[in-house]
């Protein structure tokens, strides 16, 4: 028999929907949320179940690993019939559990979010060299993993000195040029993501975008906060859009695929829950008016730009090379933070690959998850389903996977040296392939970076010498 817990008048439905909006006993059991996750199997009660045990009042829910493993990619809240917002449950059920008192079952992923928001709480930025440093002494993590860390440094791919900053309480209006966007590059775009950084700001100087980088901007939280506290989540965002708005700007280019979900989970949850503003309104010390919209990389080329100017650009066709482009979770999903029409289908770098001349191929990965944070939580899972991504952009006929997801790279690109494989795939970011196309020298475009070698793939094709 269930056994039934209150905490003062609340049952557990009650508490998701304060803090979903999610009604848990639309639930049907129709099993599409627990059908797609990609992290089911290792899981102790599938997702279908958990939301029974909400309906039921079982605190027994609370003491489950399936919260801890999930590896938030939101495909249970995408696929969701009746709108439940799945994923949102999970994170409530991990801070209802802390707050009882329950010890977390899964203990290196509890490390992880409080050493990663102790490091942003002191630096305001993250600091990954200090974070995976911290993971590998507090866990004992295996010495491949430690190997993997070598080889990103002796690649320049990590930074090894933190960067302390603080956000200024206000901000002056900037001056800009008519097809401007204001930039946040977000905390990877800095260490381990350098040359998407890089090559963004060189292609986005090529079609004539201008970006504005907000001055002093800080962490916007990623899983952890919103897996902790959803006013913290909220409010790191809202430190940076705020700061935007004081800038006389409406639209941000978040290149991060992370960043970019939480500050469109942001706008959308403050516009949603008055309580929830006023909390994180007292938090920044002023009015939040929620003017920004934010877009990713991709988005934002093919608005600001467009096709047409990117086909124009082209001074070096990829003469038909065979691209698999992976989306990912956090492009798309889910639609009522991104408002994605395609969200199982995506098809905007598709467009960019033949605008530069190369042959985009049809694939069945390309939304799927690499396993995000849990690469360094929970690796083997990690492994075992980026895995599952490359093997399957191989047999399709790649000859180069792209992305435009900092964390995405590492799972896919850099993990590829841990993998039981065969074969390489390399991977790049999707603004390396276009400054190629466009012509820029090879150490411009930072191909070095990469720990799967590109080069080989693309001198086969005539596109280095």
């Amino acid at each position: 028999m269930a056994t039934r817990e209150r905490v003062g008048t609340e049952t557990l439905a009650e508490i998701v929907e304060r803090h979903t909006g999610s009604n848990s006993y639309l639930c049907y059991q129709c099993m599409k949320c627990s059908s797609g996750c990609p992290v089911a199997e290792r899981m102790d009660l599938l997702p279908n179940q958990v939301m029974r045990s909400i309906q039921l009042n079982d605190a027994k829910v609370l003491e489950v690993n399936t919260p801890w493993v999930c590896a938030a990619c939101v495909t249970c809240t995408t696929r969701c019939p009746q709108g439940i917002d799945v994923a949102g449950v999970m994170d409530v059920l991990r801070i209802e559990a802390r707050r009882r008192g329950i010890k977390p079952p899964v203990r290196d992923v509890e490390l992880f979010t409080q050493v990663f928001l102790r490091i942003i709480r002191l630096l305001g930025r993250l600091y990954e060299a200090g974070l995976m440093l911290a993971m590998n002494m507090l866990t004992l993590r295996p010495l491949k993993d430690m190997d993997l860390g070598v080889r990103m440094i002796l690649k320049r791919k990590i930074r090894l000195l933190p960067e302390f900053v603080r956000p200024p309480k206000r901000t002056k209006r900037v001056e800009h040029k008519p097809n401007a966007i204001a930039y946040y590059p977000g905390c990877s775009l800095e260490s381990t993501a350098t040359e998407f950084d890089h090559t963004f700001r060189a292609v986005c100087d090529t079609l004539d975008v201008e970006l504005v980088e907000l001055h002093g901007w800080v962490c916007c939280g990623s899983t952890p906060a919103h897996t902790t506290d959803p006013e913290l989540a909220a409010y790191y965002s809202a430190v940076n859009l705020s700061l935007i708005e004081q800038m006389g700007m409406d639209e941000v280019v978040a290149p991060c695929l992370g960043c970019y979900q939480r500050f469109r989970a942001a706008t959308y949850e403050l516009k949603r829950s008055p309580e929830l503003r006023a909390g994180v309104e007292k938090r920044l010390g002023h009015e939040y008016r929620g003017t920004v919209e934010a877009l990713h990389s991709v988005e934002m080329m093919l608005q600001y730009a467009g096709l047409d100017a990117i086909r124009a650009s082209v001074k070096k066709p990829l003469n038909g090379l065979k691209v698999a482009s992976y989306y990912g979770c956090a492009t798309t999903r889910p639609p009522k933070y991104t408002n994605a029409k395609e969200p199982e289908n995506p098809t905007s770098m598709e467009e960019i690959v033949r605008a530069l001349g190369g042959e985009p191929i049809d694939w069945s990965y390309k939304t799927d998850c690499c396993g995000g944070s849990l690469g360094i939580t929970q690796t083997d899972v990690a492994l075992e389903l980026s895995a599952k991504i490359i093997r399957n952009a191989k047999a399709s006929g790649a000859e180069l996977l792209i992305t435009a997801c900092p964390l995405c790279q590492v799972n896919v690109g850099d993990r590829q040296v841990q993998m039981d494989l065969d074969f390489e795939l390399p991977v790049l970011y999707i603004t390396q392939l276009m400054a190629l196309a466009f012509g820029m020298e090879e150490k411009k475009v930072e191909l070095d970076k990469s720990l799967i070698d590109p080069r080989p793939a693309l001198r086969a094709r005539g596109l280095l010498e």
